[in-house]
């Protein structure tokens, strides 16, 4: 039996994917601030109390793997907010915020759960495709784009540090997925994303580690 741990399990994209790796047999580890109920409802074991950006929530999700190993992590959690050209000067702690959650938050639980990792772990990033500079052709969203970028160079540098240890890691686009954060708005639902985002983890090899993707199979250019 696989252990997988996913972050931001409560709703959204990991809520699905708790639920789909659940269903196909997985062992899951569901990380969440608060636990839903319908998570609660899901029969997987949940580390709740966490908060991710603070060291308590970190060594709260350490603690809770003392001993153990796990063959997937997938880092889902993130925030978004909506800067434009004319507002940025007026929400620079969100901006702040932003790179504290998006980017510096899951490297620091991506090296606290080293112990955990061996070789074949995956670690898989959820990232977005507006970290993306070359993709970029629509301005705005300037917290969320710089977070997403940052977090992009982290998991690419995780990736060569982590290469001869056999621990792969992937940065993963999941779509334009109608959750709470895109305010509904969206291409795909969000059991539609987790279905392909699986797929990709599953489809991807050590050879593949430090590449960027769209859930769908697309190679996501820097």
């Amino acid at each position: 039996m696989s252990i997988t741990l996913i972050t931001g399990a409560a709703r959204g994209i990991g809520f699905s994917m708790s639920k789909l790796a659940k269903a196909r047999g997985d062992h899951v580890i569901a990380v969440c601030r608060q636990p839903s109920d319908a998570l609660k409802n899901l029969g997987v074991e949940i580390i709740d109390g966490v908060e991710l950006g603070s060291a308590e929530g970190v060594a709260r999700v350490c603690a809770a793997l003392a001993g153990r190993t796990i063959d997937c992590a997938i880092l889902n959690a993130g925030v978004l907010d909506r800067e434009i050209l004319g507002n940025v000067g007026s929400k620079t702690e969100g901006i702040r915020r932003q790179f504290e959650i998006n980017a510096l938050a899951p490297l620091v639980l991506a090296e606290a759960l080293l112990p955990a990792l061996k070789d074949g772990s995956k670690l898989a990033l959820i990232t977005s495709r507006m970290g993306s500079v070359e993709d970029n052709t629509s301005g705005g969203y300037y917290g969320y784009r710089m977070s997403k970028a940052a977090m992009n160079m982290a998991g690419k540098t995780l990736a060569l540090d982590l290469k001869n240890r056999g621990i792969s890691v992937f940065l993963l686009h999941p779509g334009f997925v109608r959750t709470d954060m895109t305010q509904g708005s969206g291409d795909i639902s969000a059991d539609e994303s987790a279905e392909l985002l699986l797929g990709s983890i599953d489809r991807l090899t050590h050879a593949d580690t430090g590449t960027f993707w769209h859930a769908n199979g697309l190679r996501l250019p820097w």
